[in-house]
């Protein structure tokens, strides 16, 4: 029996619109769907799509699909199967971030995500404030501290890059006080 390609693409479309919470919904939903109602796949072909998903880079439910889709009519039935299931993603993106663009012209909106703002401000102070108050113990703290805004602000290194060097200075430091500790 020769699937064709709209009826594979339709029917991923169909699964996309179901598959909330994740990749691994898709397994119930395939099972009932593509092996009990339209007996395109077997159970152990469901198995073995799984267990390739899961060895792959990607979206377990895309990886899915496009094995399945390749089993069903080769290439074109994989890229079938892959542009069903993210059809329904990719269209809610769309809807919600127009959406959420005529939202956010709405003054009433603005002067709300202002207030948040503003919040989110106030928090990440208060959160400095405690770590501050807890982290800044000794000279060798505020020799980290002076270090990493030297080196974030007047050599422009990244802040990953910044971290990194901070981890390894404070345990060399670290290492270096108990070796001395012992001695």
């Amino acid at each position: 029996m020769k699937i064709s390609i709209k009826d594979i693409y339709i029917q991923f479309f169909l699964l996309g619109l179901q598959l909330l919470g994740g990749g691994y919904v898709i397994i119930p939903l395939m099972k009932k769907y593509i092996i009990d109602e339209k007996k395109w796949i077997t159970e152990e072909d469901l198995t073995e799509f799984y267990a390739l998903s899961q060895s792959i880079p990607g979206i377990i439910a895309a990886n899915i699909s496009t094995f399945t889709g390749y089993k069903l009519r080769g290439k074109i039935g994989a890229a079938a199967a892959l542009l069903g299931i993210i059809s329904t993603p990719v269209i809610s993106i769309i809807l919600i971030a127009t959406i959420l663009d005529k939202l956010l012209k709405i003054s009433f909106i603005q002067s709300i995500f202002w207030g948040v703002g503003i919040a989110v401000i106030i928090l990440v102070y208060l959160s400095v404030k405690e770590m501050w108050t807890t982290s800044m113990t000794d000279k060798m703290s505020w020799v980290i501290f002076a270090g990493t805004i030297f080196l974030s602000l007047f050599l422009k290194i990244s802040p990953a890059t910044v971290i990194v060097i901070a981890v390894i200075f404070g345990l060399v430091w670290q290492i270096a006080a108990e070796k001395r500790k012992k001695e």
